[in-house]
């Protein structure tokens, strides 16, 4: 599949065979690990809006798990920046301005360009093969309007370009930065127009990567992440 593919008309068909090559089958993960991802899921969906106090008897006993492996999650996420533990109120889900938001994508945008040049020079061809098979699985997802996992495969292939450059402290800063504002990302991608622009984005990226254009990966990610702002701008009415 072509990465300029008009999406008028297009079916599942159309995507490539490849898409899930290499996926390999769902392990088993931890209660901790199950708690987390569900209230993690819970803020970037905005069933737990920012300012959001998590009531612990409200929420564990949705969740059918008692405080202790809640608490854990809680404190998961109050160090990924998503939850605030305050005295006397407890953990609430953290609000951010439109200024902390973009200075946070101005700093996403100096360790991905950075971590895209790296990238370009230093990754096997299986690793820049591995992130194509990603962004082919993340257009399955929005040719099926399944925006959660769409999501979440989008900042893993954010994530995954910063970890194929080889710096474990750059890629420690990303992991930081992009996990605080999961939930306004989210928000910015919710109406259609503002979603394919997002594709498109990302199409821009990989046809640059596949190729090793350093120059013109940078940019593309660059832009992205500019148009990043003005689309949460827009959802958000600021």
């Amino acid at each position: 599949m072509g990465y300029g593919m008009e999406r008028k008309g297009v079916e599942l068909s159309d995507v490539s065979d490849t898409a899930f090559d290499g996926v390999s089958k769902i392990s088993r993960v931890t209660l901790h690990e199950t708690v987390l991802n569900k209230i993690r899921d819970m803020i970037i969906e905005g069933k737990l809006p920012p300012g959001t106090r998590i009531n612990e008897v409200h929420v564990g006993t949705m969740l059918g798990v008692s405080r202790t492996p809640l608490r854990e999650a809680i404190k998961s996420l109050s160090s990924e920046g998503l939850v605030e533990i305050m005295p006397a109120k407890g953990a609430i889900v953290r609000s951010f301005s439109l200024k902390d938001i973009g200075d946070i994508l101005e700093t996403l945008k100096i360790i991905e360009q950075a971590a895209a040049r790296l990238v370009c020079q230093r990754a096997s061809d299986e690793t820049i093969d591995g992130l194509v098979r990603m962004h082919e699985r993340m257009l399955l997802h929005y040719l099926r309007r399944e925006r959660l996992p769409y999501f979440k495969l989008n900042q893993d292939i954010h994530a995954g370009i910063v970890e194929a450059a080889g710096n474990v402290i750059l890629f420690q800063s990303h992991q930081q930065l992009q996990a605080r504002i999961k939930r306004i990302r989210f928000i910015g991608n919710e109406e259609d127009s503002r979603w394919a622009g997002a594709v498109d984005d990302h199409e821009a990226i990989m046809k640059a990567l596949v190729v090793r254009d350093a120059d013109q990966t940078a940019e593309a990610l660059g832009l992205h992440l500019d148009r990043t702002l003005v689309r949460i701008r827009e959802a958000t009415g600021e």
